[in-house]
């Protein structure tokens, strides 16, 4: 199955968005189909040996005035597409209006003053009429053509709506300008309504200006990623230095940066050192100090050295690509409370016109006004605007994970966006996740009866034969102490290390080396090595000749601000459990250190599935767990928790399996990304009040409810007016998460 994600130009309504989906999702090879109206964009997966980009092209072209645009990866074809409808749309506002204005005067000075009663009538409705004809049939025509195209697959959207609202309101108008006796039977007097259909035109238009300009500002974070990224590359090719645009670099290529450059692609530093912004991506404020053998990161910038790199991911493989992937995917998905909005779009454009027939059935049964009766249907169908609705959830979620994505949080998918602020457990995985992951050493002494400078050059050159995680953190710890020669080297898996030095049997490993090899611990170092134990750490002993010469404690460390984190988290009434396959008694005191009561200890990595599910499943209810993990082992249990969280240093494996990444790793993004899902889900459910809100009081009112009490009829004017402002305003409410602390 190829999965695509290709934006379309020409949606006006969730109720175009609901008819593409149907079309797409009838065609053979096509497995599934979410078309997001706030993005313009679908993402689709199909069969390529069934269905072909042009016949899904086709297709999506058939329900409307609809273009699906393969931009094969880049932007710039369909960003100048929905420019020119924007400018289009933009010339139709500007034409409408101007027609608008002979309605405006005419409402305050009759033509009837100046022929009289019957021809001032009769000139005023061919004036009108020679005004709002072309206004409706040039400026409305999009109406008219989107709602046929979605009639000849028996389907309707907002456009059916505003076709026969406005159609409805020229036709009768013109009966009674060309034929004024033709209801003489109905009222003694009619009315026109060409004023309606000019000023509702205008008015719909310039909503679908606005709501265009306010939806390009919720995709503002896409636009700022691709932004980021260098235009050229310094690199170094046949010992020359030579400029050339950043799509021609390869891996391989050595690439020179100087101060104030932005690195043009993903790489490894090969010569010098710098400090390197890297907020755009990470979220940190802080530059990073960079030397040899270090990563960089493309779009990051270079604030003080000059180094050279080797670029080792280019084009769509860079970290900013990936990024820019990943948010266009959470901005294309769909949040489960979306659903309802959905199911209501669906069929809201039939019913509306059923309770337009209704409501003019009833008045003109009641009253005997055909006006009456063409005014009321009219401005039900004008007022009922499915798109308000459709906005509701996608341009929250559109600007939550932009603003996430620039606090270094990517969220790969709405869903959790909506419900992390919902969650009963987080789960952190300990190694990598709550501690740094790679031991440190924390204690380290040797008998004072010992040449301590030699004991240590013996423990350093013997400690760097072996690869074992360990021996690298006591290498690192005695790191500038000289080597000495050293024969005879053993590794001797789960006890230690053997070797020779001047024909001195060395041994360093655990108590169990030691006591297999007759090496008697003095109680000194027995008592130390307890109260390590007891402190979590891990004790190597070092033993010359058969005599325990010193000890090393080793342990993992806590991660900076984990503490901190955890309190933030218990503070918001979530439960933070330890995952770990550490004994339960080294698990109790870094859990203790942390502040954690709830532990999972001595959980291999093929039970962590498990341990989550339990978790889930503890209570007569389903509780929301997230999975907070960096490793290969950790990622089936990602899977599992309903919000996957994983650190954006772990392994490619871990992020892949992840909902939310966390670019740096750093663990107060948890915390954040829990803030921002209860700011966005926040502002969906005002949205969304405000869409039901609309509709549920609007339409009565429309339909004429208060006009037998208090002689309340709303115009199909205002009607139109209030329904352009509904879906701008869904869009702007959402904009506000940018600003929100």
């Amino acid at each position: 199955m190829t999965k695509s994600i290709l934006p379309v130009v020409g949606m006006h309504c969730a109720s175009c968005k609901s008819l593409i989906e149907t079309l797409v999702g009838d065609l053979p090879g096509v497995s599934s189909v979410s078309v997001n109206y706030a993005t313009e964009k679908m993402t689709v997966e199909y069969d390529e040996s069934q269905v072909s980009i042009l016949k899904l092209q086709e297709t999506v072209a058939s329900g409307g005035d609809y273009k699906l645009v393969n931009d094969s990866g880049h932007h710039d074809h369909a960003a100048m597409m929905k420019k020119q409808e924007y400018e289009h749309t933009k010339r139709l506002v500007v034409f409408s209006g101007i027609a608008t204005i002979p309605f405006l005067i005419f409402m305050v000075w009759m033509p009837k003053m100046l022929f009289g009663e019957i021809a001032g009538r009769s000139v005023f409705f061919i004036i009108q009429f020679l005004i709002a004809t072309p206004v409706l049939f040039v400026a409305g025509k999009q109406f008219f053509t989107s709602a046929f195209a979605a009639l000849r697959v028996r389907a309707a959207n907002m456009d059916t709506l505003v076709a026969l609202g406005t159609f409805t309101a020229w036709l009768f108008s013109t009966v009674v300008t060309f034929f004024p006796t033709s209801f003489k039977n109905v009222q003694s007097e009619s009315s026109v309504f060409f004023e309606a259909a000019v000023i509702i035109v205008f008015f719909i238009l310039l909503g679908r200006l606005l709501e265009a300009r306010a939806k390009g500002q919720t995709n503002d974070a896409i636009k700022a990623l691709v932004q980021l990224g260098a235009k050229d590359a310094l690199v170094v090719r046949d010992n020359k230095e030579i400029k050339i645009p950043v799509d021609q670099v390869i891996i391989g290529d050595i690439l020179i940066v100087k101060p104030g450059e932005k690195i043009p692609v993903d790489g490894i530093v090969t010569e010098g050192s710098s400090a390197v912004d890297e907020s755009m991506v990470t979220g940190e404020s802080l530059p990073v100090e960079k030397t040899v053998g270090q990563p960089v990161i493309g779009a990051t910038i270079n604030k003080s050295g000059y180094f050279k790199f080797r670029a080792t991911k280019v084009g769509s493989q860079t970290m900013l690509a990936q990024i820019i992937k990943m948010v266009e995917e959470a901005q294309g998905s769909e949040a489960p409370i979306q659903k309802l909005a959905d199911k209501i779009s669906s069929v809201f454009v039939p019913i509306v016109v059923v309770i337009a027939l209704m409501s003019f059935a009833f008045w003109f049964i009641t009253t005997g006004s055909l006006q009456l009766a063409v005014y009321v249907a009219t401005t039900v169908l004008i007022i009922a605007c499915p798109c308000a609705l459709g906005l509701a959830t996608p341009t929250a979620v559109m600007v939550g994970t932009g603003k996430a994505a620039r606090k270094g949080i990517l969220i790969k998918d709405a869903k959790a966006l909506e419900i992390a602020h919902q969650l009963d457990y987080i789960v952190f995985d300990k190694t990598g996740t709550l501690t740094k992951g790679q031991p440190e050493v924390k204690s380290y002494e040797i008998s004072k009866d010992q040449d301590a400078k030699l004991i240590s050059s013996v423990i350093y050159s013997i400690e760097k034969k072996s690869h074992h995680p360990l021996a690298e953190a006591v290498v690192r710890h005695l790191e500038g102490d000289q080597s000495v020669d050293i024969t005879d080297f053993e590794n001797m898996s789960g006890f230690g290390i053997r070797a020779k030095y001047q024909n001195k049997i060395i041994l360093i490993g655990n108590l169990k080396l030691m006591t297999d090899n007759g090496v008697t611990i003095p109680q000194d170092f027995s008592d130390k090595a307890q109260i390590l134990r007891e402190n979590a750490q891990t004790v190597s002993y070092v033993s010359v000749n058969g005599e325990n010469v010193a000890l090393v404690g080793i342990a993992d460390s806590i991660k900076e601000g984990a503490h901190e984190t955890i309190q933030k988290i218990k503070d918001l009434n979530i439960i933070p459990v330890m995952l770990t396959g550490d004994h339960n008694i080294t698990a109790k005191i870094i859990a203790k250190q942390l502040g954690i009561t709830e532990i999972l200890s001595e959980v291999l990595p093929a039970d962590k599935v498990q341990k989550i599910s339990d978790l889930q499943n503890n209570q007569t209810s389903h509780k929301i767990v997230a999975m907070v993990g960096d490793g290969i082992n950790d990622a089936p249990a990602l899977v599992q928790a309903d919000i996957g969280i994983a650190m954006g240093t772990g392994t490619d494996v871990a992020i892949e399996s992840g909902d939310i990444v966390l670019v740096k790793g750093n663990l107060d993004k948890v915390v954040e990304s829990i803030q921002l899902s209860s700011q966005t889900f926040k502002i969906i459910k005002q949205n969304l009040w405000w869409a039901f809100g609309y509709n549920i009081i609007g339409i009565p009112i429309a339909a004429g409810l208060l006009y037998p009490t208090f002689g309340i009829l709303l115009s199909p004017i205002i009607a139109s007016a209030a329904m352009a402002f509904s879906s701008v305003s869904v869009v702007s409410n959402s904009l506000r998460l940018k600003f929100l602390k």
